[in-house]
């Protein structure tokens, strides 16, 4: 564990070196997201704007929802998400090989080979969001509510982990991924304007259970509004479980069919 710790410090390092000297990248990765997060407010305000009420959730609840989303989006983007989405390219182009011949756990590296400090603004403001959403809450939220807020958006980042890792170990096993890229941003973009709370059968099985992007944000929003039930943490904590070993294992099954560029 400690020389994983020491790893993830030095990628920090070295990618934080690489921002200073190539500027402009970050600079642009800045204006990509920004532009894109500015979207996402746009897109929130047309379609909830003249909306006082959606369901159960009032304006508040909404605006925490829509804030937590961009939070965990944020802290995706931040940390693994672009090492993660070049897996495929890496199982295809025998890539993979540098990484398994390495003493350190090749999934690990993988995922935080490009942390994206350009991402940083995100998180501050999508933090701005929530507090303006708690303003509009007519609940008093203590010290203890915020901690555990903290601690189920960190299971949620864990759990888009497991779903984005997931996804992209199927690489494995098919030529191209591109229709799975595609479902899911479908499943990702609905599950951002849609809280789970709002899925009715069929549909609140495939996002709350099969394709768990439903509970991402509506958990740790029911948490700040206080409309969450311990059953409700405990099924979310469960489902955190069941995907990251379903993901462990899926991943090492995966490695076994990997065919290296030198075989």
């Amino acid at each position: 564990m400690r020389r994983e710790l020491r790893f993830i410090k030095l990628l920090l390092k070295l990618r934080l070196s690489q921002m200073m000297v190539f500027r402009l990248s970050f600079f642009g990765s800045l204006f990509v997201d920004g532009s894109l997060f500015i979207f996402q407010l746009l897109s929130f305000n047309a379609i909830y704007g003249q909306v006082e009420a959606i369901g159960a959730w009032g304006r508040g609840e909404m605006i925490v929802f829509i804030g937590t989303f961009s939070l965990i989006n944020a802290i995706n983007m931040v940390v693994y998400f672009f090492g993660v989405i070049n897996i495929p390219t890496k199982i295809k182009e025998g890539g993979l090989d540098h990484y398994l011949t390495k003493p350190i756990n090749p999934l690990l590296r993988l995922s935080l080979e490009n942390i994206d400090i350009g991402s940083v603004p995100l998180l501050f403001f999508s933090i701005v969001i929530i507090a303006y959403g708690i303003s509009q809450l007519k609940v008093s939220i203590g010290m203890e509510t915020v901690l555990l807020y903290v601690v189920f958006v960190l299971l949620m980042c864990i759990l888009y982990y497991d779903m984005e890792v997931i996804l992209r170990t199927i690489s494995f096993f098919v030529i191209s991924t591109s229709s799975i890229d595609r479902l899911e941003g479908e499943c990702i973009e609905m599950c951002m304007k849609i809280p789970g709370n709002l899925f009715k059968g069929i549909f609140k099985l495939l996002f709350c259970v099969v394709l768990p992007y439903g509970i991402m944000a509506t958990i740790p929003a029911k948490i700040l509004s206080k409309s969450i039930s311990i059953e409700g943490l405990i099924y979310a904590t469960l489902i955190v479980i069941l995907f990251t070993t379903i993901m462990l294992k899926f991943w090492k099954y995966g490695l076994k069919h990997y065919k290296s560029a030198s075989s």
